[in-house]
């Protein structure tokens, strides 16, 4: 059997295992997403939920497995090496002309609309294009084709024009601004009536304008917005998982996820911070949409804590729970893999593959939110101004619950393939690779087990935050 008929019968295998997953998961329908708050949908599960739960972590366990038989150092490269180059020198600079152009054009929309148009979240076209086309459908574009921000990002080409570099980034602070920053903008989207008051999310934009100017300023837009900007380091990473990538000469075709095995993805350990900041702020704004968020803050509240540090302590402390959960797995992998590598560099190695998760993650919270609410996007942004009264919204299927369990385990999967890869290329003996990858595939089957069980519950209304 040749090498590529090997791989094609354990990827066979695996996709009838995700299918066999799909059938004991009929009728489970992704919980809303908290932080948008335009759309609501609700999830149920027709089979016992320690079966579906089981079933879920058996896939990505049996698909670890079967990973772990393809040892063929040559099938493993060639996943990470076959690409399609090509040039596009012109046709980059005139989309970045066009695309630049859009970008100033959106913002400067969001922010007029959001001022003099309705005051009502469904029907202002600035809440919708801010959170249905850029939180949820670009970044949907970013992992699944190629990310479109840095031609799109209108800061950028503002600050570029603008006298900047006055001061020298320190390397010491990596991308740690942008994690922080990061968080602050889940915790206001969340305690903020940011979707449902259109003049609240012009403040924030203002605000957040404000702070990455002088960031794109102080330290030059190309140093900031790669390591600073949280919306830009946001888009790279996700980026990272899309099969088109930028090169220096032009664009290239390779398999989705590949790029997530090179070693300058993230070269600190405020990368790694991002990357487990993306994984647990969607499992945080499913956490606190279902039963189980919604007991924890009551009771809180019950005990006199306000209901804006309570979700700002539930964010860090579920950001804390993963940070020492992820090292954990990084100084377990250094001890089984008996490797003189610092479990700081495997930990840095090792965190990529996760944004495999966190596309698949998003995938699910986001696709039928965004194909529901898309239709009253477009019927806002053609008349700003005075909307339809009834904006249109389309109701999802039943068997859409498919797809975004599809999504999650397809997410999860590929992780555990570019884990195994990544530990091919770190280690030279098969068994010593092998042996370097179980803590991880274990954190992914924590993650799988815990997404599945947030997208299998009834979703509600985050409580004691603005409606």
């Amino acid at each position: 059997m040749s090498r590529r008929s090997a791989l094609a019968r354990r990827t066979g295998i695996a996709t009838a295992l995700v299918l066999v997953t799909l059938a004991v998961g009929a009728g489970v329908v992704a919980a809303s997403n908290v932080a948008v708050g335009l759309s609501e949908q609700s999830g149920d599960t027709s089979v016992p939920t320690w079966l579906y739960l089981a079933t879920g972590a058996g896939v990505i366990g049996a698909s670890a497995l079967l990973t772990m038989l393809m040892t063929d150092r040559g099938v493993i490269g060639s996943f990470h090496d076959d690409a399609v180059g090509f040039s596009v020198e012109r046709l980059r600079e005139a989309g970045s002309l066009l695309l630049g152009t859009l970008g100033i054009a959106g913002l400067l929309f969001v922010i007029v609309v959001g001022l003099v148009g309705p005051q009502i979240g469904n029907f202002s076209a600035a809440v919708l294009l801010t959170f249905v086309g850029g939180r949820a459908l670009l970044t949907i574009v970013a992992y699944t084709v190629g990310n479109p921000w840095p031609a799109l990002n209108p800061w950028r080409r503002i600050a570029s024009a603008l006298p900047n570099g006055y001061a020298t980034y320190p390397p010491w602070l990596g991308s740690w601004p942008a994690v922080g920053s990061l968080l602050v903008l889940i915790w206001v989207e969340l305690v903020a009536p940011l979707s449902s008051s259109p003049r609240a999310l012009v403040a924030a934009i203002l605000a957040y304008s404000a702070f990455t100017m002088a960031g794109a300023i102080a330290f030059t837009p190309e140093t900031w917005f790669r390591k600073g900007d949280p919306i830009s380091v946001w888009f790279r990473l996700y980026g990272s998982v899309a099969p088109i990538q930028r090169t220096d000469d032009g664009l290239e075709v390779c398999y989705p996820g590949s790029r997530l095995s090179d070693d300058d993805v993230i070269t600190d350990v405020s990368g790694v911070a991002f990357i487990l900041v993306l994984v647990w702020e969607l499992t945080y704004s499913g956490f606190i949409v279902t039963s189980p968020g919604v007991r924890t803050v009551d009771a809180l509240v019950g005990i006199g804590i306000p209901p804006l540090l309570i979700y700002l302590g539930l964010l860090l402390a579920g950001f804390a729970l993963f940070w020492k959960v992820y090292w954990f797995a990084a100084a377990r992998t250094r001890r089984r893999a008996e490797t003189y590598l610092s479990y700081r560099y495997l930990a840095i190695r090792f965190a990529p593959p996760l944004l495999a998760i966190a596309a698949g993650y998003h995938f699910a919270h986001y696709a039928g939110f965004s194909i529901s609410l898309w239709p009253s996007l477009l019927d806002t942004m053609a008349a700003p101004l005075n909307p339809p009264e009834n904006p249109t919204q389309y109701a999802l299927t039943s068997w859409f619950g498919y797809v975004e369990i599809t999504g999650i385990l397809l997410g999860h999967m590929l992780a555990v393939w570019i884990t195994h890869s990544v530990s091919f290329e770190l280690f030279p003996g098969k068994l010593q690779a092998l042996r370097s990858q179980y803590p991880f595939i274990i954190i992914m089957i924590l993650f799988t087990v815990v997404s599945l069980y947030l997208v299998s519950l009834p979703s509600m209304a985050a409580v004691y935050v603005p409606d």
